[in-house]
């Protein structure tokens, strides 16, 4: 697991220089400024209602004394919960609508790395794509809410929700990373199998995911560089371990690709 994960933050080493290299930067215009656009959406909607969340959690506060200092803190809180919703929505959001654009980038990485060997693949339209992406994101965010509400409630707990909020940032980094793989994962299994798949790669999923959460904390340029060289990572790391288990169906020995998914 923690060798896996060390794998998926190591893919991010050379990516700028891929990009460069495969000419990928015109690819990323569109899904920057989805991403630009979200984020900074998320931001207003944090400043702009805060207080007004603030006032309705300390409603909760039914005593005078320290009525104004709980004020104080619930509009901070506020404006928490909304960034941290609007935190797991925006990747979400992003990854779903960039689906059609990232998936030729994921290719032209699998191309480079693998040369021009007869690979087969699935041929999706860019519909289809834009349908998986939103499917798997929606299948993703339903899961990361479920596991996410209870944590960011023991993550109050003085002490003892520094552990939540661990599992909080680790919980994010593993179903943004799934999101990042499937981009490449699209052209060779289908959605059952890509599920299996993650599922017995979560290391890297998760040490890709790590990083991807990281950079969005960087301000403005995060919205800008975080889905680009991710998604780049994502796709050599996962093109490698295609490779070298030997699921990388070639034409005329598609047979192998559904009984190594399975074993």
């Amino acid at each position: 697991m923690f060798k896996n994960i060390f794998n998926g933050i190591k893919a991010y080493f050379g990516t700028f220089k891929l990009i460069s290299q495969l000419g990928l930067w015109k690819y990323f215009a569109i899904p920057i400024l989805i991403s630009v656009v979200t984020g900074l959406s998320f931001v207003a909607l944090a400043y702009f209602f805060s207080d007004n969340l603030g006032a309705f959690i300390s409603q909760i506060w039914v005593w005078e004394w320290g009525a104004e200092t709980f004020a104080t803190i619930s509009t901070y809180l506020g404006g928490f919960l909304i960034l941290v919703l609007g935190l797991i929505l925006y990747k979400h959001i992003v990854m779903a609508l960039s689906a059609p654009f990232m998936s030729p980038v994921s290719e032209k990485v699998e191309n480079h790395l693998l040369g021009q060997t007869e690979h087969v693949h699935r041929e999706t339209s860019f519909r289809q794509q834009l349908l998986r992406g939103i499917r798997i994101n929606l299948r993703n965010l339903s899961k990361e809410l479920l596991f996410m509400i209870p944590l960011v409630i023991l993550s109050f707990i003085p002490v003892i929700g520094i552990v939540f909020t661990i599992l909080i940032f680790l919980i994010q980094a593993y179903y943004v990373g799934f999101g990042n793989m499937d981009y490449t994962m699209e052209r060779h299994f289908n959605y059952k199998e890509s599920i299996q798949f993650v599922r017995k790669n979560r290391g890297v999923a998760i040490g890709n995911g790590i990083v991807f959460v990281l950079m969005l904390f960087i301000p403005i340029l995060g919205f800008i560089i975080t889905l680009p060289i991710s998604v780049v990572a994502a796709s050599t790391e996962t093109v490698k371990i295609l490779e070298e288990k030997k699921l990388i169906a070639i034409k005329d020995n598609t047979s192998e690709k559904p009984k190594e998914i399975k074993e």
